[in-house]
């Protein structure tokens, strides 16, 4: 498979940055994007220039570590994440623009990794549960009825990835921390901290700089795990009710 690859190239985020065409030969429709990746890099490399920068780790869609924009798509044409698409999903021929994830809360560092620590501080500031030290409880101590624990976990998949913020128009990470803040409040044992949790976490992600939601959906799209966009609502209700309480 011959492509034409459109590359983002950009030193720091300082630096002005700019599309770069390469042109690659010889690729697998079995190769998953990122080895197609590895495989420009190793030519890049053999020629003296300065290899492509982009986030991996465990390359099994589990981490959250992946990410670009394909061709105008969060982590590209299938709903799953970078490192598990496959270029079979690409044309001989095809023509390839790869940039890194747009949004003024995530700047670039180099090429197409982006500063992602602003998911970080939002979990931080409410994203855990508080229990007493020493030994650890009985696991049955607290029943979850079943319907509570799928909601939780439907919550839990939320990897991270940001695919939810570079898919928004508005640059908007209401679905991600939705998102965390659902996981642990429907849970009883996230109940001490249920009010808290919420105005806490969502005053740190208006203060990161993203954007403000306005329901367009693509984040829910975009989302490799499916996570799906009422979990903004019940957010927004956890947040009303939170703070028509005092603290």
């Amino acid at each position: 498979m011959r492509l034409v690859l459109r590359v983002w190239r950009q030193r720091n985020a300082d630096a002005p940055g700019a599309m770069v065409t390469y042109r690659l030969d010889g690729i697998s429709e079995n190769m998953s994007f990122l080895e197609m990746l590895d495989t420009l890099n190793e030519e890049l490399i053999l020629k003296g220039e300065d290899p492509v920068a982009f986030d991996h780790d465990c390359r099994e869609g589990i981490c959250g570590a992946c990410g670009v924009v394909i061709n105008g798509d969060a982590h590209g044409p299938e709903r799953t994440t970078t490192c598990q698409l496959h270029m079979r999903h690409f044309r001989d021929g095809d023509t390839i623009d790869i940039e890194p994830w747009r949004a003024g809360a995530f700047p670039v560092v180099k090429d197409l990794v982006v500063d992602r620590s602003a998911f970080d501080r939002i979990i931080g500031a409410g994203g855990y549960i508080t229990v007493p030290t020493g030994a650890a409880p009985e696991a049955h101590a607290t029943p979850v009825p079943k319907p509570v624990a799928d909601a939780a976990f439907e919550h839990a998949e939320c990897i991270g990835c940001g695919a939810c913020v570079a898919a928004c128009p508005n640059g908007s990470a209401m679905l991600f921390t939705s998102a965390k803040i659902n996981h642990l409040n429907v849970l009883p044992q996230g109940a001490p901290e249920r009010e808290t949790r919420v105005l806490d976490m969502v005053e740190t992600m208006d203060a990161e700089g993203f954007g403000g939601c306005t329901l367009a959906g693509e984040c829910a799209t975009a989302c490799p795990k499916g996570i799906p966009l009422p979990s903004i609502a019940a957010m927004n209700r956890e947040f009303l009710r939170a703070s028509v309480r005092p603290r």
